[in-house]
C-alpha cells in the first residue's frame, strides 16, 4: 500500500510540475492574490476527478477510440490561442498597470471559468491522468486506491504550494512593467503550446 501511494504521488507530481498554461494561470492568480483558494481547489479537484476516472479504467476507453485525441487536441489548441491573444492584449493595452496592486477586475466566476477551461481544455491532462495514470494503476492491482490517493495528494500539494507560494514574488510585481513581462511570457507560452499541439495532430 505504501509503495503504491509513493509511486502514485511521485508520478503525479512529475506530470503536474511541468510548466504549462494551467500552472502559469495559477502562478499569475497567486501573485495577484486573487481568488487563490478557488483556483487551486478547481485545479486539484479537477485532477482528482480525472485521476479517479483513469484509475477506474477510463484509460482503456480512451485507447479504444483514437478519434478522441485529435478532437481534444484541436479544442485545447484553439482555446490556448485565444487565451494567449488576451494575454498579449493585456500586456500592450496598459491593463497590467491596473493589476499590479493585486486587485484585478476578474470576478470569481469568470476566474473559475477560465481555470476550468485551461484545465479541461488541455488534451495533455487527459493523456496524463486518464491514459498514463490509468495504465500504470493497472499494475498496482489490489492497491489501486492507495495509488489514486497518492496521485491526488500530489496534485493538492503542488497547486496549493504554487498558488500560495507565488505571493513571495509579489514585491517584484509591484511594478506594471513586471506584469507586462509576465503577460508576454504567458502569451508566448500558450501560443507555443498551442502550435506544438497542432503540429502533433
Amino acid at each position: 500500500m505504501t509503495t503504491s501511494f509513493i509511486t502514485g504521488f511521485a508520478l503525479s507530481l512529475s506530470l503536474i510540475v511541468a510548466i504549462g498554461a494551467q500552472n502559469a494561470f495559477v502562478l499569475r492568480q497567486g501573485i495577484r492574490q486573487q481568488h487563490v483558494l478557488a483556483v487551486v481547489l478547481t485545479c486539484a479537484l479537477s485532477d482528482a476527478v480525472l485521476m479517479t476516472a483513469g484509475v477506474a479504467g477510463f484509460g482503456a476507453m480512451a485507447q479504444a477510440y483514437p478519434w478522441m485525441k485529435p478532437l481534444m487536441t484541436l479544442g485545447g489548441a484553439g482555446f490556448l490561442l485565444i487565451y494567449g491573444l488576451l494575454a498579449f492584449y493585456s500586456a500592450f493595452s496598459g491593463n497590467s498597470a491596473l493589476e499590479a496592486n493585486g486587485h484585478g477586475n476578474g470576478g470569481l466566476w469568470k476566474t473559475v471559468a477560465v481555470c476550468l477551461a485551461l484545465t479541461w481544455g488541455n488534451p495533455h491532462v487527459y493523456l496524463d491522468t486518464l491514459v498514463l495514470l490509468g495504465s500504470i494503476a493497472a499494475v498496482h492491482e489490489g492497491s489501486r486506491l492507495a495509488f489514486a490517493i497518492g496521485a491526488i495528494s500530489a496534485s493538492f500539494f503542488f497547486f496549493f504550494s504554487l498558488g500560495y507560494g507565488a505571493r513571495l514574488l509579489a514585491p517584484f510585481f509591484a511594478k506594471p512593467s513586471s506584469w507586462r513581462m509576465l503577460d508576454i511570457a504567458v502569451g508566448s507560452l500558450m501560443w507555443t503550446i498551442a502550435l506544438t499541439l497542432l503540429f502533433n495532430i
